[in-house]
């Protein structure tokens, strides 16, 4: 299988080559990352200007790719033919900071699995809630597991996994908990301030992000020292609220212009 590892926080993140290194021992890898930070980017697409992908040494000799665009660039250039093979998996991680609920439509981690997903190629995306212990090869050799299981298994179209491991020493972790995304607590904050020539500008501020640790959420695995792996389709239609929809009174207007003949103008 031939993996392509990237990640949101940028080539130079120590998280990224442990990665790259542990699925070395179960796959064919290559990296292709952005190369700056594009935490918290959602999903951006590059088509107003041009983009770089240069070939880098990573620390271990290895050669790989740093490119000047966002998460799911590196995965579209990799899949459009900058790459010699077509990658059959997309890694992306392991992200320094939590990834759970919500966090999923902000999150550039996240955003090149399901860029890999878009192109039929299926992925994982991985982070780690802080504050917690730099053990960095105790994860990625969990993440090359489930690389394995991937590659015996498959996933189903339309389809990623959204992994996030625990704020613990890797000696206390109680296990692995399959589950679905929680409700994420926003704090953000209005921070006001003026430039030199009295100019306002805005930070968006706060406090880091809190959750209801809901039993068999992401956010209560996570928060019980579990790692937390949660199946994410790309459907995101409310079927259930299909039925309710459609008592609304939300076709009259329509009913009224099929009604008029074409010569009642």
């Amino acid at each position: 299988m031939y993996v392509l590892v990237t990640n949101d926080d940028g080539i130079d993140s120590p998280a990224l080559l442990p990665l790259k290194q542990a699925i070395d021992q179960v796959a064919e890898t290559i990296v292709f990352a952005p190369d700056h930070n594009w935490s918290a980017s959602g999903h951006p697409k590059t088509m107003h200007k041009p983009l770089r992908a240069d070939q880098v040494t990573l620390a271990d000799g290895s050669v790989g790719y740093a490119c000047s665009g966002a998460p799911p660039d590196c995965v579209a250039l990799a899949w459009l033919g900058v790459l010699d093979c077509k990658p059959e998996l997309v890694v992306s991680g392991i992200n320094l900071g939590a990834n759970l609920g919500y966090d999923i439509l902000y999150s550039g981690t996240v955003a090149a699995a399901v860029e890999g997903v878009v192109n039929g190629i299926p992925g994982i995306a991985l982070s780690r809630v802080l504050p917690a212990p730099d053990e960095y090869a105790e994860l990625a050799r969990f993440a090359a597991r489930l690389v394995q299981q991937v590659e015996q298994h498959g996933l189903p179209a339309g389809m990623f996994l959204n992994v996030n491991f625990p704020a613990v020493a890797w000696s206390e972790v109680r296990g692995v908990a399959v589950t679905r995304l929680g409700r994420r607590v926003y704090r953000d904050e209005l921070v006001s301030r003026l430039d030199p020539r009295g100019r306002p500008y805005y930070w968006i501020g706060g406090e880091p992000p809190g959750g209801v640790p809901e039993y068999g959420t992401d956010i209560w695995a996570v928060a019980d020292g579990y790692i937390s792996i949660t199946p994410v389709h790309l459907d995101m239609t409310a079927y259930h609220f299909h039925e309710e929809l459609r008592r609304w009174d939300i076709h009259a207007s329509c009913d009224a212009r099929q009604s008029q003949s074409p010569a009642d103008g």
